[in-house]
């Protein structure tokens, strides 16, 4: 866990720049509020270091959205050695809350008891997936925290962006429709690539309708974790004349079983790009699922006042 003043658990902390002086100086950014609860990542799939850095990425990137922001990151199927359960996590956050009220009541300090919710709880999903919800949800409650759940991060126009520039980094489509250069690798077709099932489909469909805009090509979505969905999609794009394909993972990463994307390329036959992952925008919609669920509305970095 971290503190308003810095991070406890080794976390990366973006500070926010010094005020700005004139008539176009950047308004201050909102803070945490005193006694916020803790922002707790859910972070589903097997840790490893790589899933750490993914995760720390995205944190640093909420805390530089919201200064004082007290942030932790729980595993779903953590060990509580090196990478710390969702349970634990928020049985230490309870914790914590509680001895800085006795301390400040010690201390002769004029304290309220803390009341509502210790937590809230951000699963890292691009999509909903019914088992890994109902696993965290599971998870809070055996911690007998009193944390409130927020919804996945998706559908939203900025994973379509993200999406986009992953496809874009791997050649697979333009970065910019305005500009007039072409990429001889660009695909006329896009398979969105999701985990969870028929819902998580009709989900990534939306956030597809919203690529296919900005790609200005048919977006189809499927599912990974069904048998030959991916391979039928792949086959009704062909069907209707496209032909370059590419998949595009509606997925951050870690939610992502071992092997199965492997496999889905050989059905489909096509190339792909790369999960979201610690795209900005992943850090960005996780804080406004937190900042939504307190009522408070952080001021965007960058924006000037005149």
């Amino acid at each position: 866990m971290s503190t308003p003043t810095g991070p406890a658990s080794g976390l990366p902390v973006r500070m926010p720049r010094p005020r700005q002086s004139g008539r176009h100086r950047r308004p201050e950014p909102v803070a945490a509020p005193e006694g916020a609860p803790a922002l707790v990542l859910a972070v589903p799939g097997t840790p490893s270091a790589a899933v750490r850095r993914l995760v720390e990425e995205t944190v640093s990137i909420a805390r530089s959205e919201l200064p004082g922001l007290n942030a932790g990151i729980g595993f779903l199927d953590g060990d509580d050695d090196e990478y710390p359960t969702l349970q634990s996590l928020l049985a230490g956050v309870v914790a914590l809350r509680t001895e800085r009220y006795e301390l400040a009541k010690a201390a002769g300090r004029e304290v309220s008891e803390p009341e509502g919710p210790a937590a809230v709880v951000v699963p890292l999903l691009a999509g909903p997936d019914s088992d890994l919800i109902t696993r965290i949800g599971e998870a809070v409650a055996e911690s007998g925290a009193d944390a409130e759940l927020t919804d996945v991060l998706g559908p939203h126009p900025l994973l379509a962006e993200g999406l986009h520039v992953r496809l874009s980094e791997a050649g697979l489509a333009r970065a910019d429709r305005a500009r007039l250069f072409t990429v001889a690798t660009a695909a006329d077709g896009i398979i969105l690539a999701t985990v969870g099932g028929e819902e998580a489909v009709q989900t990534a469909g939306i956030t597809g309708m919203l690529l296919a805009a900005r790609l200005a090509v048919p977006v189809m979505a499927a599912a990974l974790d069904q048998q030959g969905s991916v391979a039928a999609i792949a086959e009704q794009l062909r069907g209707s004349g496209s032909t370059q394909l590419a998949l595009a993972p509606y997925l951050v990463g870690p939610e992502l079983p071992e092997g199965l994307l492997e496999s889905a390329l050989k059905e489909a036959d096509c190339a792909a790009a790369e999960p979201l992952g610690a795209y900005p925008a992943i850090g960005k919609l996780v804080l406004s699922k937190y900042t939504t669920a307190l009522g408070i509305t952080p001021q965007p970095q960058g924006t000037p006042t005149h």
